[in-house]
């Protein structure tokens, strides 16, 4: 088969589109044919082992050799104790607790790591949903503790997380503001935001406005800006970052934080645990993936180089 490989950190270049064995499913996975794949930020950070935490998947090189958690597919074939799916069941799910490996015709996947995709969406749309969508659901939802009326600010809400997350936090009642560059945030609008900001124009965190729920899937500010900005009672939930964002934000968080009041932390995120809510939100027309670049697999370096751009708008996708 067909698959993306790589052998040492680095920028986009390291990727190398290779001929492998067709991996065998043990009893407990499934064997999925590939249709499409997605880019995610864990992904860039696992190219390019960078923040330095990521290295926890491989010291001085990467112990994953086919990177790529987001997929969608059809089972090819099923080991002797899967009782969740069979052969011809479209599926979609992220492979980061399963070994990764996305990136190609062919991958093994732990059945838990999967749920079965909608007919009503593509392979494309299915396979933008699992990290991105959510990553955001639990922010909003369970971390955020979201409700009607909050309000809730979203910095980086043009990108994966952040365009799953304005039309979560719309469908929970929530009055939100979008952060990002000026390039974005017309799509922001169109997907439900009710403000937006220029982050090079307008400083949220010096406007004096506050928010009862921050989620910040870019955290490129200081946990001290974040608790001014909150509300007596408001949440600061960091889904993504710098590796000097992160440590800040599992350090300091917990100590900034009030007992009855301010809470600032790290999402914990759960892989693949609200797939089949977001299935119904999408059949419900509620939340749909924003799609912004399909890249065919042999043009894997063009579509992370895109991607590390910061220039995309929702999701890149990568059709095998």
């Amino acid at each position: 088969m067909k698959a993306i490989v790589y052998h040492e950190y680095g920028s986009p270049d390291v990727l190398r589109l290779k001929e492998v064995d067709t991996p065998v499913p043990n009893d407990n996975e499934v064997l999925v044919r590939v249709h499409a794949a997605s880019i995610n930020s864990w992904d860039w950070d696992m190219v390019r082992g960078k923040p330095y935490i990521i290295r926890m998947w491989g010291l001085f090189k990467p112990k994953c050799k086919i990177p790529g958690a987001d997929i969608a597919g059809r089972v090819e074939a099923v080991g002797e104790s899967v009782t969740k799916f069979q052969p011809g069941d479209a599926v979609f799910g992220d492979l980061c607790n399963s070994g990764w490996g996305g990136y190609a015709e062919y991958v093994c996947v732990e059945e838990n790591s999967l749920a079965l995709k909608s007919s009503e969406m593509s392979f494309e749309e299915a396979a933008a949903y699992p990290q991105a969508g959510v990553m955001a659901l639990q922010g909003i939802r369970d971390k955020g503790k979201i409700k009607p009326g909050h309000q809730v600010l979203i910095n980086g809400a043009g990108g994966g997380v952040g365009t799953f997350a304005v039309q979560l936090a719309k469908y929970y009642g929530a009055e939100v503001t979008a952060v990002d560059s000026s390039d974005k945030l017309e799509l922001a609008a169109s997907i439900g935001a009710d403000h937006t900001i220029d982050y090079k124009k307008e400083d949220f965190v010096q406007n004096g406005r506050k928010y009862d729920l921050i989620l910040d899937p870019v955290a490129n500010r200081s946990i001290y800006e974040y608790k001014q900005s909150l509300t007596s009672t408001g949440k600061f939930v960091m889904v993504g970052g710098t590796g000097k964002s992160i440590i800040q934000s599992m350090v300091l968080g917990p100590l900034l934080s009030e007992s009855n009041g301010k809470k600032l932390g790290i999402l914990a995120h759960e892989p693949n645990k609200d797939l089949n809510f977001l299935t119904d939100l999408f059949e419900k027309d509620v939340v749909k993936p924003v799609i912004d670049k399909v890249f065919p697999l042999n043009k894997i370096q063009e579509a992370f180089r895109y991607y590390a751009s910061g220039n995309h708008i929702g999701k890149v996708v990568i059709s095998v």
